[in-house]
């Protein structure tokens, strides 16, 4: 049982991260995460081209990752040096 409540307080947890009144910027978690798939395929792309195999995958996908990453953070960031000062 308490383990039940352990993970439903970290679901609960991450989806406060969506909520209006957070201290989280969105556009940076959606960055992030964007950022660590495109790392995951970098890094099976260097294993399996020392393994000799060729990683195929369409140049689309993983600029398409990229255009996310780059606009979700540089978003991000604009609306830091831009935004409201309170």
């Amino acid at each position: 049982m308490k383990l039940f409540n352990y993970v439903k307080n970290k679901i609960m947890g991450f989806a406060s991260i969506f909520k209006d009144d957070n201290s989280w910027n969105e556009k940076t978690v959606i960055g992030f995460m964007s950022f660590a798939v495109m790392t995951v395929f970098a890094a099976a792309d260097i294993i399996t081209g020392i393994a000799g195999k060729s990683l195929v995958i369409q140049d689309t996908i993983f600029n398409s990752f990229v255009i996310i990453t780059v606009s979700a953070l540089g978003i991000a960031e604009a609306g830091k040096i831009f935004g409201s000062k309170k």
